[in-house]
């Protein structure tokens, strides 16, 4: 039972992707629609909107907040999916509890794994987890393309792509080579990781992505011991950020001990206490992104039959 705003809904989201082609908002069901990215960039037909959730700096807790949104979108009613693109370090097989090697139909096709109700995929499924990925540019470039193309996605709504900290190749590929239907910064309050933030930013814009909003992780400690809550790495500093740029504050998670033990233990928050409030600021934020996306113009270019003129 997932509750916004005093209404109650059930999702089946333990059924799978396919089940659900529709997201709720409010008790109205809502068709989700694809949404234009970049410019010259084709969408994907199994996939309709992709958001990158990204930060200028490790460390602020972008894998958690993405593995949460995830979960908390698939929750609502959408069908929806992860991507790890860290391939140097990939995080999203602990955050999302699962073990073993990837189930492949040939060399080419991925099988996304099903976890709470959420399709992903990692690098992670396909090397041990003690290997070190000793890869040039180019290399890592072609492994994000081929685990966002070549993955056999199940029709998804959305899907979430953790990207590594930084504006390094692997941003660039996506800019360039993958249909981005926004971007979602996140950041923690203090001046170093907003000054971080404000590069990806940048970036975003001179690539042409949309840039959706930002959220404020670690937004103030809460002690475990008393529950005295106390803003250890500044107040308002994503607010700022968001008032800067003109885009939105979708809202400010706290740094407390139960996140992070429920996020290594395989079971994000959504998913371990969905009845606590950190897990109601996911929804809260999860419905904001959707919000926001809606905003975007539409995108029928994956709909359009490829013409073949023969002479």
């Amino acid at each position: 039972m997932v509750k916004f705003k005093g209404n109650s809904y059930d999702f089946p989201h333990f059924l799978g992707c396919g089940i659900l082609a529709n997201s709720y908002f409010e008790g109205v069901m809502v068709k989700i629609e694809s949404h234009v990215g970049q410019k010259g960039i084709k969408g994907m037909s199994n996939v309709k909107n992709i958001i990158a959730i990204a930060s200028g700096k490790g460390g602020v807790g972008k894998s958690t907040t993405a593995v949460n949104i995830a979960v908390a979108l698939a929750q609502q009613g959408a069908c929806t999916g992860i991507l790890d693109a860290d391939i140097y370090g990939p995080s999203q097989p602990v955050m999302l509890g699962v073990q073993g090697s990837l189930d492949m139909k040939n060399k080419k096709d991925l099988i996304p794994i099903m976890r709470h109700g959420v399709q992903s995929m990692s690098i992670g499924y396909l090397i041990d987890e003690k290997a070190a990925m000793v890869w040039r540019g180019p290399m890592v470039s072609m492994a994000l393309q081929q685990l966002v193309f070549d993955t056999q996605w199940d029709n998804l709504d959305y899907l979430v792509i953790d990207l590594p900290p930084g504006t390094g190749d692997i941003q660039l590929t996506l800019a360039q080579k993958i249909p981005v239907s926004g971007a979602v910064i996140v950041t923690t309050p203090q001046d170093l990781a907003l000054l971080d933030a404000r590069r990806a930013c940048e970036m975003f814009r001179k690539v042409n992505v949309p840039i959706l909003g930002v959220i404020e992780n670690m937004s103030s400690h809460i002690c475990s011991h008393c529950s005295h809550e106390e803003s250890i790495f500044g107040v308002g500093g994503g607010q700022r950020f968001a008032k800067e740029y003109g885009i939105e504050f979708f809202g400010a998670i706290p740094l407390d001990i139960a996140i992070r033990e429920q996020t290594d233990s395989g079971h994000p928050t959504v998913i371990a206490a969905p009845e606590s409030q950190h897990a109601k600021r996911y929804h809260d934020i999860a419905q904001k992104i959707k919000a926001a996306l809606a905003l975007q113009p539409k995108d029928y270019s994956s709909k359009f039959p490829k013409i073949v003129v023969e002479t």
